[in-house]
C-alpha cells in the first residue's frame, strides 16, 4: 500500500488491491409527523439496481470513503460490501456512491506516460466501524499521510 501523492483530498487515502463483493441495498421508509413530513427532505437512494450483488476490487482507501473498481453502479446507490483489512479483520461498510466512471480512460501527463484509470465509482461511508476507522487512519498515517 502507498499513499497517492499530491494528494488534495481532506482526508487521505492508501492504495490497495482488496477484492469485495458490493450489494445494493436500499434505505427503510421514515413515517414521520405530518408537521414534519411538510417540511423535511431526504436523499432517496437510487432504485433501479436494488438486491443486486457485483464483484468489485477496492482501489484506495481512505477513513471517509473508497475507490472501487467494476461496474459505475448508479449514482447515489446505497451499498454494502465487506472487505479483510490487514490487522483489523473483516469490515462491513454501509456508503453512498457519490461519483462514477463509466469506463476505463487515460489522462494524459506532460513529460509522463498516460495516467490509466479504471471504470467504478467513489463511495462516501455512512457506517463503518470506529475500530475500523482508526485501523485505516493509521495505516494511512504510517504511509505518509496528513
Amino acid at each position: 500500500m502507498s499513499v497517492t501523492k499530491n494528494e488534495r483530498r481532506h482526508a487521505p487515502r492508501v492504495n490497495v488491491n482488496i477484492p469485495t463483493l458490493v450489494e445494493v441495498i436500499g434505505q427503510r421508509e421514515l413515517q414521520l409527523h405530518p408537521n414534519l413530513a411538510a417540511v423535511y427532505e431526504r436523499v432517496t437512494p437510487a432504485a433501479e439496481m436494488q438486491g443486486k450483488k457485483f464483484p468489485g476490487v477496492l482501489r484506495d482507501l481512505s477513513t471517509n470513503g473508497a475507490f472501487i473498481s467494476g461496474a459505475a453502479l448508479p449514482l447515489l446507490s446505497r451499498i454494502a460490501f465487506t472487505f479483510p483489512f490487514e490487522s483489523y479483520g473483516q469490515v462491513e461498510v454501509l456508503g453512498w456512491v457519490m461519483w462514477r466512471r463509466k469506463d476505463d480512460c487515460e489522462v494524459p501527463r506532460e513529460g509522463s506516460p498516460p495516467l490509466p484509470l479504471a471504470a467504478g465509482f467513489g463511495v462516501l461511508f455512512e457506517a463503518i466501524p470506529l475500530d475500523a476507522r482508526l485501523a485505516i487512519s493509521k495505516r494511512v498515517s504510517a504511509r505518509g499521510g496528513k
